[in-house]
């Protein structure tokens, strides 16, 4: 198996509004999408859709909600047999607001993530993986439990960590033993500087390289991204399209990126595919449907491949 993801499994709910509102307003909801996230499994999703070979574990309750979040998965041919469903125990859910301009408040209920233990895992089920791909939990307990995956992964499985703000704002301790084992650690710039603390996003590359993880990919919005393994760096222009949810941006991204990690591409284009991917992604309301087929892909980034 080429890909396998780890992280938390949640239905979003998110709203379209005017604006995100602070304080004692009301204001109309203009638009609604629910669809399965989370942004391992969101990224996963989407290398279904390239026809990847892909699966994931983690937790859903047995309720509506986890249905969807499995069947999701299992449309675009991702191994579900892995992930556990919790009896008497509600699917994580996230409810979202995003303005005009594509920015969103998030507010998050873990459900059943906060369950996944270490009972629930198969590690000669993810030995098999070329890659792992992880995300974060809210929870501590799964996150120590994804420093023991680390730290028993055979050498042949890659990692690939995209720790999010949820885990860069608990600081580089806290996430050494990931970082440390990390093929490819993808952070956007204001997650680079809770991570690591540093001013710019090239010095906190450098200070994660030198900590000993072997490519760093940072994210830089409407500025496309900026790629180092120590040796050589890039910065990959991002894809100019109208913006109408960021929502998943950089898990699309991520997808795309290490599609061409699997493909053996040099890092350059790999960035190029990702910044493909997340154009895609920020054309629709939500974070999986405005991704693209292989076909797509191939067809539209010909000079690639």
């Amino acid at each position: 198996m080429q890909f396998i993801g780890c992280g938390a499994l949640n239905l979003d709910r998110l709203y379209k509004v005017q604006d995100v509102i602070k304080g004692d307003e009301e204001i109309p909801i203009v638009d609604t999408v629910e669809e399965p996230g989370g942004s391992a499994a969101n990224t996963i999703y989407a290398l279904g859709k390239l026809n990847m070979s892909a699966g994931f574990i983690g937790a859903v309750g047995s309720d509506g909600e986890g249905e969807k979040v499995l069947r999701s998965l299992s449309q675009v041919g991702i191994d579900t047999s892995h992930i556990k469903i919790k009896a008497k125990v509600k699917t994580g859910l996230v409810i979202g607001f995003v303005d005009p301009k594509g920015e969103r408040a998030l507010y998050i209920s873990p459900g059943a993530n906060n369950l996944f233990s270490h009972q629930d895992m198969d590690m000669e089920y993810l030995k098999r993986a070329d890659f792992i791909h992880m995300s974060s939990f809210v929870d501590d307990t799964q996150l120590a439990l994804q420093k023991k995956i680390a730290d028993v992964l055979e050498d042949r499985t890659l990692l690939s960590f995209a720790p999010g703000s949820l885990y860069a704002k608990r600081g580089f301790e806290s996430l050494s033993p990931l970082v440390k084992r990390s093929h490819v650690l993808f952070l956007n710039e204001e997650e680079v500087r809770l991570l690591t603390g540093k001013e710019t996003y090239e010095s906190a590359a450098k200070f994660l390289i030198d900590s000993g993880c072997e490519t760093v990919v940072i994210t830089l919005g409407a500025k496309g991204c900026f790629i180092t393994d120590g040796t050589e760096s890039a910065h990959v222009d991002a894809n100019k399209t109208p913006v109408i949810d960021t929502t998943g941006a950089g898990d699309a991204f991520c997808a795309g990126f290490l599609y061409g990690l699997s493909e053996k591409r040099e890092l350059e284009k790999c960035g190029m595919i990702g910044n493909y991917l997340a154009s895609k992604c920020i054309s629709e309301l939500g974070a999986r449907k405005g991704l693209p087929t292989r076909e797509m892909l191939e067809d539209e980034l010909a000079e690639i491949f």
